[in-house]
């Protein structure tokens, strides 16, 4: 029976218990590095007021830095044990090499989510997406991964690897085709800050109008009006035109470009009663005057052909209504004065006579917008008749039986 020493003295078992001694100071390494490691950075990010450190450990980036401990110490630990065929000691020593390089990759991509979650969470940066750059380096890093763990398994330099890429570059750039038009299209959207998280943008070729929810390297995000989602490529937003809103929020007003639209046949002359009935409105103060003496001057240069009221300019209705709404406007205070504020007087067409305010509202937001535009256009068309104006409206049902009934009522009369 063989005692202890001649066991000892077995190649094979010796280098047995040599690799079961070390696998076992491998997992006390990962078990001390875990608890070390992981542990003390959990209580020192709760007492720090730092977001980037708590957003770490959530990701668990020293988790998987506590994983590397024991590839590293079996690649070290193992070429050391007398008695293993050296084509073994090599196979295993790259194996637990190419493992440390994975864990490392992970950790990284772990890091980076980390942090491009805590630049997000960042009230100064809340509009910026870095989720592109982020998901470049990634990519980045994966690719460097790779290449190094393939090299460490091959026993081969990785710069000889990154060499023989050249030959086959250009299956490489039909493969990737559309990350690398995604890459050059993130940075063009960031280095130019022309899309941000938030901006409510308008793809007319995609049918996307929305806001911007999400901006990654291959695509954008976008929520409609209607609530559904609408996903982009990126590079789309540089091959073909796209409208951003942010600049309308930004400056502080929102148009109205408007108009009501007047019946033809109600427009006319006014007469003195009228203009004298028409001066009561404040918004109207110092109109007549200054027209009439306007007016005066034009006939008076016409001589005896300008005591003739046909040859005469005279005040109408309509131009006076629209002194009105000019008035009105101006004197509006949810509108941003600041800018443009006028009222038009458009082709005469089908449809009347379009009288359009072309103005901004002081609120940018949709809903007041909506209110302000509304209130506007409720008083002009409710004091509209003050005039002696009509609003142009296509004849309806009850517009056709109302003619109907005062010809019957005509012919009973006649009969």
């Amino acid at each position: 029976m063989p005692t202890l020493d001649t066991l000892f003295q077995d190649a094979w078992i010796r280098a047995a218990l040599q690799t079961a001694l070390l696998l076992l100071l491998a997992w006390l390494g990962a078990l001390v590095a875990g608890r070390v490691l992981a542990r003390s950075m959990a209580a020192i990010s709760r007492r720090t007021p730092w977001r980037w450190d708590d957003a770490l450990v959530a990701h668990g980036v020293f988790r998987r830095l506590a994983q590397v401990v024991p590839p590293l110490v079996v690649a070290y630990g193992f070429p050391l044990i007398a008695g293993v065929p050296a084509w073994l000691q090599r196979a295993v020593a790259n194996a637990s090499l190419a493992l440390v390089v994975l864990f490392t990759v992970l950790a990284v991509n772990a890091a980076l989510t980390a942090l491009e979650q805590a630049f997000s969470a960042s009230r100064d940066v809340r509009n910026r997406s870095v989720k592109g750059y982020v998901q470049l380096l990634k990519i980045l890093v994966f690719a460097v991964g790779g290449i190094v763990i393939v090299g460490i398994l091959i026993d081969r330099s990785p710069m000889t690897l990154l060499a023989g890429l050249g030959a086959v570059s250009a299956v490489l750039l039909l493969i990737f085709k559309d990350t690398i038009l995604s890459v050059v299209a993130s940075i063009q959207l960031r280095s130019n800050d022309m899309l941000r998280v938030g901006d409510w943008i308008e793809v007319p070729g995609d049918n996307v109008d929305g806001f911007v929810i999400d901006v990654a390297l291959h695509t954008v995000k976008v929520q409609n009006w209607d609530k559904t989602v609408s996903t982009v490529p990126t590079w789309h937003l540089i091959s073909q035109s796209y409208r951003n809103w942010r600049g309308m929020y930004e400056s502080g007003g929102r148009r109205i470009r408007r108009a009501i639209h007047i019946d033809i046949t109600s427009v006319r002359f006014l007469e003195d009663a009228e203009v004298a009935e028409l001066a009561r409105f404040h918004l109207l103060d110092g109109y007549f005057e200054r027209k009439q003496a306007e007016l005066g001057e034009w006939n008076a240069a016409l001589g005896d052909a300008g005591k003739l009221p046909i040859n005469q300019r005279r005040l109408s209705n309509l131009g006076t209504f629209r002194a009105y709404m000019q008035g009105y406007i101006h004197a509006h205070p949810h509108l941003n004065h600041d800018m443009l504020c006028t009222v038009r007087q458009l082709d005469p067409g089908p449809t009347g006579i379009p009288l359009q305010i072309y103005a901004y509202t002081a609120a940018t937001d949709f809903v007041p917008h909506e209110n302000v535009q509304a209130d506007i256009f409720d008083h002009l068309i409710a004091i509209l008749p003050e005039f002696g104006l009509r609003l142009f409206q296509q004849p309806s049902g009850a517009d056709v039986r109302a003619a109907l009934g005062q010809r019957e009522v005509v012919v009973s009369g006649s009969a």
